[in-house]
């Protein structure tokens, strides 16, 4: 220890000396609902923490770096940036908005000693923000309220801030969570100020604040502490355990114990010690306590697992994560098209593929299906959280089929019981009765309803089963108007048959090219899903049919060419524009007896038995 400052250490690895200084830190969690700036403001503040060279500008969204973010406009995976800031080094957690995502969301929490709320000065707060705020609150971390947007016309800033504060009441936040600092700004103007009248021209009180609110990390003596709150991957190095250091030292090279969640002990050694800079890793000698550090070189370890001394080890809590509610049938493709555009089609691709899944997606299951070696029964927290799975997978060029979504229920005390979700549909007040009439249907039970302007804000107890669908309906019925969001509740006794899609499903029958003749003949009997010229096979569901039962349909008929002209015989085809939907659209449309085709370049419904006469005999059954 140098005498003249005792913050200082001499190390002697080498002929030369290394310094460590005890390094000031703050570990924040940025909370936000889906599209409120919470992306744009980590690219300010990166740039603030002078991360670029000038004149480069690589912030284009880099908390969102991977596509499908970007499309969606959320946030999947949980990253870390580190910024530092008058000497004070900022680690910035990244949270996931999407209550689907609630498992990254508790473990994100874990690290962070306080919490960035970020609200858009016109929407307010949101259910899902209310989601992770009542984590971050129960943890017990001190919240800055940031008010984003203020440059929007017809914003409301002081009333957000009221709702805010309303909210936090009604989450039971400590005395000391209710007195938070609020900052106004706009990040993508790149300014924040205590009065949103008065712009400034950087986000420097918005540091400042950080610095002088949020805590820093105690600082604990004693045998190193670890808890492993998520998983990183290089193709180089192998899994990467990242995790807050809650007590004591580590080293690089340092011999440790790993305690695995289920009370087993295993000894190993640290190959190599990272912290985040910027928006990588840098390799370092030592981590104190307090900072967000990746370990490299552990062989077997889970999220909840405690890396501990060597000689007397002490493991932390094990995190508990979020059981799945939703599971679906993942199994190859069969179809008549199957391997034409991707490259992995085998059940052997897809095992693999679903097993290096399960080392990052901790709310995920997959157990086979039956004895099938090419069916897989996964199980995740909901629809969306599944269908981004699948939407991966294709993207990578995987082929698969996927089954309906189906809940799972459990037995409790001799009780069926089934996972009940809180939805709340924000709508203009004129469809306010359709809304309430399509959710009671569905077996949800209005709990509020408030107006806030010419908008209702009403909330429901509803069976995740119900929710499966509900959002087409609800956005047809208001015309687009309808903000709807909902998150797991609790498991309640089973609420009885939800009545689900009404239509039937028309039915290619025979495998070849669509003619624009046969579907113009055909559009009194339905809506289409495919156009002209597209290829068809068998079995695949083609359109919807006006009524309840199926309808198989010819729609590789060709017009008889004839050599006698008559009037009236050589009309236009005039044909709707097929109706295209989404991979959400098309696992909440489906049928129990049919499947989604997932391929890199389409997606195709389709009967689980293809031929026609087969289906009839299997009804029969």
């Amino acid at each position: 220890r140098n005498p003249c400052n005792p913050c200082l250490f001499f190390c002697n690895f080498a002929p030369e000396f290394k310094y460590f200084r005890m390094q000031d830190i703050r570990n924040i969690a940025i909370i936000a609902h889906v599209d409120h700036g919470k992306t744009t403001l980590v690219d300010k503040m990166m740039l603030a923490g002078h991360l670029f060279r000038d004149g480069q500008n690589l912030s284009n969204q880099v908390l969102d770096a991977n596509d499908l973010e970007r499309e969606r406009g959320i946030t999947i995976l949980s990253k870390n940036v580190s910024i530092n800031w008058k000497g004070v080094k900022i680690n910035i957690i990244d949270t996931p908005g999407h209550s689907d995502f609630g498992g990254e969301v508790e473990r994100v929490l874990n690290m962070a000693d306080g919490c960035l709320l970020l609200v858009d000065a016109f929407e307010g707060p949101m259910p899902q923000t209310r989601f992770v705020l009542q984590k971050a609150l129960e943890i017990g971390l001190k919240p800055i309220v940031v008010v984003n947007k203020v440059d929007k016309p017809n914003c409301r800033p002081e009333e957000v801030y009221e709702m805010v504060f309303d909210l936090m009441f009604s989450l039971n936040a400590t005395e000391e969570q209710l007195d938070f600092p609020v900052v106004y700004g706009s990040a993508k103007n790149g300014w924040m100020s205590e009065d949103w009248q008065k712009p400034t021209d950087n986000i420097t009180y918005l540091l400042d604040k950080i610095v002088e609110v949020i805590p820093a990390p105690k600082k604990e003596e004693g045998t190193p502490q670890m808890l492993i709150t998520s998983l990183d991957y290089s193709s180089y190095q192998g899994r990467i355990a990242v995790g807050r250091v809650h007590r004591g030292t580590l080293k690089d090279g340092m011999q440790v114990t790993i305690a695995h969640r289920d009370g087993t002990m295993e000894k190993t050694k640290i190959k190599e010690l990272h912290t985040f800079e910027g928006m990588g890793h840098v390799h370092t000698e030592q981590v104190e306590c307090g900072d967000i550090c990746a370990v490299i070189g552990l062989d077997k370890f889970e999220i909840g697992d405690s890396i501990c001394d060597l000689e007397n080890p002490e493991p932390l809590a094990p995190i508990a994560i979020d059981e799945p509610t939703m599971s679906m049938l993942f199994m190859i493709n069969d179809s008549p098209f199957f391997g034409k555009e991707g490259k992995f089609v085998t059940s052997r691709h897809i095992n693999d593929r679903l097993e290096k899944e399960l080392e990052k997606n901790l709310a995920l299951r997959v157990t086979p299906f039956e004895d099938s070696t090419d069916k897989w029964i996964v199980s995740g927290r909901g629809v969306l959280h599944l269908s981004v799975l699948v939407e991966t997978m294709r993207r990578e060029g995987y082929e698969l089929q996927v089954g309906q979504p189906q809940v799972i229920y459990k037995e409790i005390d001799g009780v069926k019981h089934e996972p009940v979700e809180e939805l709340t549909i924000n709508v203009p007040e004129e469809f306010s009765s359709k809304m309430i009439d399509m959710v009671t249907r569905r077996k949800g039970e209005m709990t509020s309803m408030e107006s806030q302007g010419e908008r209702v804000n009403i909330e429901f107890d509803i069976p995740s089963r119900g929710i499966i669908g509900l959002r087409t309906n609800v956005l047809t019925a208001s015309q687009g108007e309808a903000i709807m969001a909902h998150r797991f509740k609790e498991y309640q006794p089973y609420k009885g048959e939800i009545e689900r899609r009404v239509n039937g499903s028309m039915i290619s029958m025979d495998t070849g090219n669509a003619f624009a003749y046969a579907i113009d003949k055909l559009q009194d009997r339905g809506k289409f899903f495919i156009d002209p010229g597209e290829d068809v096979y068998m079995g695949q569901v083609v359109g919807e049919h006006v009524h309840d039962n199926d309808l198989v349909v010819n729609v590789c008929k060709a017009k008889q060419l004839t050599n006698v002209r008559a009037s009236g015989t050589d009309d236009k085809a005039r044909i709707i524009p097929k109706t295209v939907m989404s991979l959400e659209e098309c696992l909440e449309y489906i049928k129990s007896d049919e499947l989604v085709e997932v391929t890199p370049k389409s997606m195709r419904m389709r009967k689980t038995i293809l031929d026609h006469d087969q289906r009839k005999k299997a009804a029969k059954q």
